[in-house]
């Protein structure tokens, strides 16, 4: 039903398209910002050489440079302020999934081994280290400095975000409250940015570009709301990683169904949360706890009031072309299934 409604609201009745159809308004851009990005990384250091042309192997979705030329699209015109705003957008959030992995110790990423797993942690923190100063230099010598400020300021909102949920995960004191404020700095932020970004490269109305910062945030929020509901999912998208759970991570859809229970069954999901090596049987409780008391419900609830939010503002502004794409990337990205 919550589907629908959406669908209803953002005039796409015949349902979502895949991601390929959505983004071909927009495919000649990303063609020439991947040839952009990879000329920005090539390096001369033959071992930092081996590792990035086996990491440009790893593409991904590309929602984040997507979200920037959509942007810029509706504005004005596609150009290469926009390629630099993109391209600093990869190398920052590369950045960030590869100290990701080393933090959390992870051996695959997109179906890859791991740069951390390949070249061990010291070349996963350097390389991390090369992409944000690439990111640093892009801006400076193409004299982006609005872009690096808004950047940059996104690179400090994720890193806050990270250390908080670090220490809410070791005390297991999440709230809604706490919740709200993690993902809207570690997620939401960057894609706030890609918004932000793709509308200063074409335009220089500031009530659009404050107000696709907005849009952008609560499409962030909503995006990462969907990535805690796929990890408690049952659906036919394959076995869902449970990575949330195995981490003591409190999510949404946890925090939603302990608003609906007694008090001696928080405390006994928490005991099962606080397990540093959960059995199959605790994973399952916590799963089925979850589904059986709304939580799944609710966060989607949640969800969905985001994404709201985010048509509604987008109704406002002046858009010259392609608010139906940016509409369909939105509605991808709350039905997509991985």
């Amino acid at each position: 039903m919550a589907q629908e409604a959406l669908l209803n609201h953002s005039g796409l009745k015949d349902g979502p398209r895949s991601l390929n159809e959505i983004t071909e308004p927009v495919r000649e851009h990303l063609n020439g910002f991947r040839t952009f990005f990879k000329d920005e990384i090539r390096s001369d250091v033959f071992l930092l050489d081996q590792i990035i042309q086996y990491l440009l192997r790893q593409k991904g979705k590309e929602i984040r440079p997507t979200f920037v030329f959509m942007t810029s699209r509706m504005f004005g015109e596609v150009d290469n302020r926009s390629y630099v705003a993109a391209t600093m957008i990869e190398l920052l959030h590369t950045a960030t999934l590869i100290h990701d992995d080393v933090v959390d110790e992870a051996d695959l990423r997109r179906g890859f081994l791991s740069i951390n797993k390949l070249w061990k942690n010291k070349a996963g923190v350097l390389l991390g280290d090369f992409l944000l100063s690439k990111g640093l230099l892009v801006a400076l010598d193409h004299k982006e400095y609005q872009l690096l400020h808004v950047l940059s300021d996104a690179v400090k909102k994720m890193s806050e975000g990270e250390l908080r949920q670090l220490k809410t995960s070791k005390l297991l004191n999440m709230t809604e409250e706490r919740y709200f404020r993690i993902i809207s700095e570690k997620t939401a932020s960057l894609i706030s940015a890609c918004c932000e970004c793709g509308a200063i490269a074409s335009t220089d109305d500031e009530y659009i570009i404050k107000k696709m910062r907005q849009i952008g945030l609560n499409v962030g929020i909503a995006f990462q709301i969907k990535d805690d509901l796929l990890d408690y999912g049952v659906d036919d998208v394959g076995k869902p990683t449970r990575n949330d759970i195995q981490e003591r991570k409190i999510t949404l859809p946890l925090i939603k169904a302990l608003e609906n229970v007694s008090s001696s069954e928080e405390r006994s999901i928490r005991r099962a949360m606080k397990k540093r090596k959960k059995s199959s049987a605790d994973v399952d409780k916590i799963v089925n706890f979850v589904h059986k008391n709304g939580g799944m419900t609710g966060a989607e609830q949640a969800m969905m009031e985001y994404t709201e939010k985010a048509l509604t503002e987008l109704g406002k502004l002046p858009v010259t072309r392609g608010a139906d794409d940016f509409k369909e990337l939105i509605t991808f990205i709350i039905t997509r299934k991985k």
